[in-house]
């Protein structure tokens, strides 16, 4: 059973989401918050797998709720898909973006596929996103340094952040799936990284890949 925590000041559209999970025999809707400082206090007692953010909410809004959460993977939900505060939000920790209008199927797919360990939203689509927006992601500190990573894992991670699946990085390196996934988690955990989504930022960030309208240095 994956339990989620419904957080959102409208409290019409958290009653969709509570009727669309509630009809899945796996998920379990057992929290609900309106804004982030409610959402963590819930935190303390209930336990939850599974946080859907809405970014925009009166007092603390999702970006900085996400930032203080330990745990429960966090799906940013956004109106639209190209959301600069959604951008900090996977810096502060989240797994991805959902659109509020997420078909429902779309939406049970996400929350289980971020619950399984993976992101919601493509690398590439990600990717494409920071090519718009990356120049107005803030950096509050710098980039962990790369310098303590292989050659090959250096190489995973650019083309995670160019936005290849482990299938292709797979084909290009002429290795095992098994063992892109390897050198991927070593690579996360050099970096103090979440997932494929933090690394995707982590390289724009680091100047290790340069957005499409931004001159090659």
């Amino acid at each position: 059973m994956i339990r989620v925590m419904l957080v959102d000041d409208q409290e019409l559209l958290r009653a969709g989401f509570r009727m669309v999970l509630g009809a899945q025999p796996d998920i379990e809707v057992v929290a609900e918050a309106g804004d982030g400082v409610t959402a963590l206090e819930l935190l303390k007692s209930v336990e939850v797998d599974v946080v859907l953010m809405d970014v925009r909410m009166p007092g603390m809004d999702g970006v900085e709720a996400t930032r203080h959460i330990v745990g429960p993977k966090v799906l940013i939900l956004t109106t639209f898909d190209l959301d600069e505060y959604a951008f900090a939000a996977v810096k502060a920790g989240a797994a991805g973006f959902l659109l509020k209008d997420v078909p429902p199927a779309d939406l049970v797919n996400a929350i289980k596929v971020v619950h399984a360990g993976d992101s919601v939203v493509s690398p590439a689509t990600l990717r494409r996103m920071l090519d718009r927006f990356a120049a107005q992601l803030p950096s509050e500190e710098p980039p962990a340094s790369a310098a303590d990573l292989t050659p090959r894992e250096r190489e995973v991670l650019l083309m995670v952040a160019r936005g290849l699946s482990n299938m292709e990085i797979a084909g290009r390196l002429e290795v095992a799936e098994a063992t892109v996934k390897t050198h991927l988690g070593r690579v996360l955990s050099k970096l103090g990284l979440r997932d494929r989504a933090q690394v995707v930022v982590y390289a724009y960030e680091a100047g290790l890949v340069v957005p499409s309208h931004r001159p090659q240095p």
